[in-house]
């Protein structure tokens, strides 16, 4: 057997030698040493400079790519991302879907009814702060305090007053007779606190009718004797049933929506 497989090993190493000096250097074209391909060049230094301006606008330049890393969490705490997310989290619960629909689904979903709920504070916000200050209409001062004015009015409305008044008190506020007078530092955890309270009352609701639903087919299949089958296993199609006959979609974002603009 191993005379065989020598045999074998050998015929395979005569009939590549005979294809090797076949090959000719047009076939097989040869490797340059170095390659002359066109890079760019990119230097970053760090020196000194006699005009002011220059060293603002290094600051500026700064300032812009920190407010971008920061951006997501802007986008989830300032806005309404965070109740959304909470409720169709609590939904998939209710429904005893852990998997579907997917994460990916859910945040995707959240993020558009956010951009739909904040297209009029960002539209407002580019009217009277990005516009202007492009156009130098406006200092960069005087813009930013512009941008700040339509936010601080989207979390004043939604923003419950025992939470704001809570958030007054750890920061020791004593004098507090108008909103002006509220740092938004104050107001930004306050309307936080406000939507997941808001988001776990919703959820509560939602919880509601599929517990009703599982209740009734645990008590029936107890009735039946069949104390060994799941309950969630028959109740699921049940609440799928449910939620599509409702047109259940429909009626959450249509609630979460009209909560956003009625300001609670």
């Amino acid at each position: 057997m191993k005379k065989h497989v020598y045999i074998f090993i050998l015929l395979c190493g005569g009939i590549l030698s005979l294809f090797v000096p076949l090959c000719d250097a047009q076939v097989i074209p040869a490797i340059p040493d170095q390659l002359t391909l066109p890079l760019p060049n990119l230097n970053i230094s760090i020196g000194q400079t006699d005009d002011p301006k220059e060293f603002t606008t290094t600051l500026q330049l700064l300032f812009l790519l920190t407010i971008l890393s920061l951006a997501p969490s802007f986008l989830i705490m300032m806005t309404s991302f965070t109740r959304i997310i909470i409720v169709l989290s609590f939904l998939r619960q209710g429904l005893a879907t852990p998997q579907m629909p997917s994460n990916q689904i859910l945040a995707g979903l959240a993020l558009f009814l956010t951009f739909f709920v904040m297209a009029p504070v960002w539209q407002e916000v580019n009217d009277q702060a990005i516009q202007p200050y492009l156009a130098n209409e406006l200092p960069q001062q005087e813009a930013f305090q512009n941008a700040l004015k339509p936010i601080r009015e989207f979390l004043f409305q939604q923003t419950r007053t025992r939470d704001l008044q809570l958030m007054q008190n750890l920061a020791k506020l004593e004098k507090v007779e108008t909103k002006a007078d509220t740092p938004t530092h104050v107001l930004i955890p306050a309307f936080i606190i406000s939507e997941l309270t808001t988001a776990f009352t919703i959820g509560f609701v939602l919880f509601i009718p599929f517990l009703v639903i599982d209740m009734v087919v645990a008590s029936i299949l107890m009735a039946m004797g069949m104390m060994m089958l799941p309950p969630i296993t028959i109740s699921l199609p049940f609440k799928v049933l449910l939620f599509v006959l409702i047109d259940g979609w429909g009626l959450l974002v249509h609630s979460l929506v009209v909560g956003f603009q009625r300001g609670g």
